[in-house]
């Protein structure tokens, strides 16, 4: 017969191979809240509405994700804004419980940050913009011209790479916010803005003259964009990762805001659906969630597609088309994992 120890020896080497740490979702509950890291301020991803209210892209993950631990956001989730330099040192140190911040995944801040990606909810890549007067017309007319820059980002890098690559010069001005960087762009203090292109199409948005201003064609490098958490907490992030994943197969199976709750209730033949609403399996259990985690994270603003189209899609000022992140169904390549 083994022995007490052996067995409590077996269950903590189980604890630590599978993360172990099931910390966050207790905290999150004991206090209350979901505190979401999300940017200072990006037209359609994160911004504030008449009321003071914070609303975006990004944001309306985080409601998702407090609605599926608390059954509804409104009250359960608060924002803390965070700049390039400092959204990993928040979510490193427990300020924040998630971060939806524009925010590229990549092997050093898996790794060497120890951030733990989620999925992806925009695949992006970076550009530029100048101003019109410019008379510039590529990417590759830049040589000497001088460039706002965010510190703390991909883009960075990128930036210098792509210049160097093209035998080319430039003055990096060196920025931290988006507003900084208008700020500094339209006082001329830099001939070109450098960011993710949807950034670019949220900064020329919020130009007074948005015509005077155009986005260079080229997309320098691959920009896979999406909410993250820290290392050593499977479970919060298999909870983050699965709230991701309802919101794009709900979009798959045409479950909207409008008719989630009728859809919740039997979703037919759809095995899928069934599971992931609890009518099949107890699959909620498996992340210690009530039952209805799923559609009361889709309840909130909808599906993947109708948040897309409400802050940054083609109606909007921001005029950004599906493209890539189209789902797989649809020509693009937004695709999640099986309920199953």
């Amino acid at each position: 017969m083994r022995s007490l120890k052996f067995i409590a020896l077996c269950a903590a080497l189980a604890s630590l191979a599978g993360g172990g740490n099931a910390a966050t979702l207790d905290d999150v509950q004991a206090k209350g809240h979901l505190q979401c890291g999300i940017n200072t301020g990006l037209a359609g991803f994160a911004f504030t509405d008449a009321r003071g209210n914070w609303q975006g892209f990004d944001v309306a993950y985080c409601e998702a994700l407090a609605a599926a631990v608390f059954g509804k956001a409104k009250g359960n989730v608060k924002y803390t804004n965070l700049t390039g330099k400092t959204r990993f040192p928040a979510l490193a140190s427990g300020e924040i419980d998630v971060l939806s911040r524009n925010t590229t995944w990549t092997y050093s801040r898996d790794t060497d940050l120890k951030q733990t990606f989620v999925g992806v909810n925009y695949y992006d890549g970076q550009g530029f913009i100048v101003p019109k007067s410019l008379g510039v017309g590529s990417a590759l007319e830049l040589n000497g011209a001088s460039v706002c820059i965010q510190t703390g980002t991909t883009t960075e890098l990128n930036l210098a790479g792509y210049f160097r690559d093209n035998n080319m010069d430039y003055e990096p001005v060196p920025i931290e916010t988006n507003a900084e960087a208008i700020k500094l762009y339209q006082a001329g203090r830099c001939d070109a803005y450098t960011t993710d292109a949807s950034g670019l199409a949220a900064t020329k948005a919020a130009f007074d003259s948005p015509g005077d201003h155009v986005v260079l064609p080229e997309i320098i490098s691959k920009e896979p964009l999406g909410p993250l958490v820290r290392h050593g907490d499977d479970e919060w992030a298999d909870i983050a990762r699965w709230v991701l994943n309802a919101l794009i197969i709900a979009e798959e199976k045409g479950i909207t805001k409008r008719n989630v709750k009728r859809m919740a209730r039997r979703s037919g033949d759809d095995a899928e659906a069934n599971r992931m609403f609890g009518n099949e399996g107890s699959f909620h259990e498996m992340l210690r969630l009530p039952k209805t985690w799923a559609r009361d994270a889709i309840a909130e603003n909808g599906n993947y597609g109708e948040i897309f189209e409400k802050y940054i899609g083609r109606n909007t000022d921001l005029g950004l088309e599906r493209g890539v992140n189209a789902l797989w169904t649809q020509g693009g390549i937004l695709y999640a994992p099986p309920f199953r």
